[in-house]
């Protein structure tokens, strides 16, 4: 019977022994990935970032789930995932005011990603577009610059939160034509694009991607898309710049990892990122929504981060944006 019983036992502790180290090889290819979204379905970062992620399901073997977390300039998504207990399968997708912009103008904003989360890469970038209500709004830019030049604060231009970079796209605007706008930041894409809709705003700025859909179909007029040149899917379209010079700047997105996160696990996240980038088929996808994807290494994405900090840093500056 002893016999017996010490067979049993070292039968169930090698068992035990062989599920252990079973769970230990299969995280990577069977726990979910979570990529925190700081913005609401719909939106610009909402749609990069699930287009990226099916990507990375494939390339990485893992499921992806996206988690949007708008609110507070990011403040909300960015402490959920700083605070994720499984911190290895948690990512964060950012756009660019989250990263450079919220950190000067939220008291709240307690967090600096390039040392508080570990940069991956920068995903794509994307300029801005101006548009307007088809029946109240102006024709044109120009149109929009002399009716707010002969009636300071009569141009009511939405824009997503303050201190985002659509927000500080209509900022350098008033500032780049001498006029004064009334800049009504919301709270999300989906409030602003509703406000120019229904009048509420006659003017509206935003990534281009949830705006381009409106403007293909007629339901919004184009004004000016914020590149230096004609982009792959905006042909036709205005650019500011020939009615505004110097109106030129673009919003992007960058990946992150938790900290703790392994240097050899940052780096496979990394290749199969800028494989996805490669590939043509989302490639396409990206233009079709006008973000144009960009890649690189993590040590590039750093520095990227970096140089982007300081340009937006004398930006909100200039808009004389406080912290509140």
């Amino acid at each position: 019977m002893f016999m017996l019983l010490s067979r049993a036992v070292s039968v169930a502790a090698l068992l035990s022994i062989a599920f252990n180290s079973a769970l230990a090889q299969t995280p990577a290819s069977h726990t979910p990935m979570t990529m925190v979204v700081p913005a609401a379905a719909g939106s610009a970062p909402d749609i990069v970032a699930r287009l990226l992620s099916d990507e990375l399901q494939h390339r990485l073997g893992q499921p992806f789930i996206v988690e949007n977390k708008p609110g507070a300039g990011g403040i909300v998504a960015v402490m959920a995932a700083k605070s994720a207990g499984n911190r290895p399968n948690t990512l964060l997708f950012v756009h660019a005011a989250v990263a450079t912009v919220t950190p000067l103008t939220y008291r709240a904003a307690k967090f600096d990603l390039a040392t508080d989360f570990e940069p991956i890469a920068t995903v794509a970038d994307t300029p801005m577009m101006f548009v307007a209500n088809q029946a109240k709004g102006p024709k044109s830019l120009a149109e929009a610059v002399t009716q707010a030049k002969a009636g300071p604060d009569s141009v009511a231009l939405g824009s997503t939160a303050r201190g985002s970079i659509p927000h500080l796209a209509g900022v350098l605007l008033g500032q780049l034509t001498g006029t004064q706008f009334n800049n009504i930041p919301m709270s999300t894409s989906g409030q602003a694009i509703q406000a120019v809709l229904g009048g509420d705003t006659v003017v509206s700025v935003d990534g281009v991607a949830p705006l381009l859909p409106m403007v293909k179909s007629g339901r919004l007029r184009a004004l000016g898309v914020t590149s230096n040149r004609q982009l792959p899917g905006l042909e036709g379209l205005p650019l500011a710049r020939d009615t505004v010079p110097g109106m030129e700047l673009s919003g992007w997105f960058m990946l992150f990892g938790t900290q703790g996160t392994s240097a050899a696990r940052l780096n496979e996240i990394n290749a199969a990122v800028n494989a996805a980038l490669k590939s043509p088929e989302l490639v396409q996808k990206l233009q079709a929504t006008a973000n144009y994807p960009v890649g690189g290494s993590i040590a590039e994405a750093r520095k990227f981060l970096d140089s982007e900090k300081k340009k937006w840093a004398l930006a909100v500056q200039q808009a004389g944006l406080k912290a509140e």
